[in-house]
């Protein structure tokens, strides 16, 4: 069975790597684009804390990816600091370099429109108003536990159980 369609608990037997604290998200589609899903997984000391996943029949990856982002920040609480991982360098960059200054020039970009642009305003506006929520980049399939199990919570859609 391909790791993209791993179950949860195939997961957990697999992997042990890489960080136990945080927010893991992930979103894809099969094919891109078309039908995909999302997942996110909040730990805390390797303990799930909460998490979720959805499911579009008609998508792209990288709106999973930032469906993922928006919906990550919902599962911690106010207030509390916490770093959200996601493998898309997309996302992160658009989020942690790019987005403030699309912003001053009213969402545009110099070289063409910015693509997404419903959720990349949602996200910004979002992370900016919950300041103790950082957002960083981790590699995607490096056997780093919590990546795989968002990978998973992403896939559900193409499998039969969790």
């Amino acid at each position: 069975m391909p790791d993209d369609l791993l179950t949860l608990d195939e997961v957990l037997a697999r992997y042990a790597d890489g960080p136990q604290t945080g927010v893991f998200t992930d979103g894809g589609c099969v094919p891109n684009p078309g039908p995909g899903g999302w997942g996110a997984v909040y730990v805390v000391e390797s303990e799930i804390i909460e998490q979720a996943h959805g499911h579009d029949p008609d998508t792209t990856n990288n709106r999973m990816e930032l469906t993922a982002l928006i919906e990550a920040c919902s599962l911690v609480p106010d207030g509390e600091a916490t770093t959200i991982f996601s493998d898309s360098n997309l996302a992160v960059q658009s989020m942690n370099e790019w987005a403030k200054g699309w912003e001053r020039r009213g969402w545009k970009r110099k070289t063409g429109p910015i693509k997404n642009l419903d959720l990349v305003k949602e996200l910004f506006y979002l992370l900016q108003s919950r300041p103790e929520l950082t957002l960083r980049w981790i590699r995607a399939h490096d056997g780093s536990l919590w990546n795989e199990y968002a990978d998973s919570l992403a896939n559900a859609w193409r499998r039969q159980e969790l």
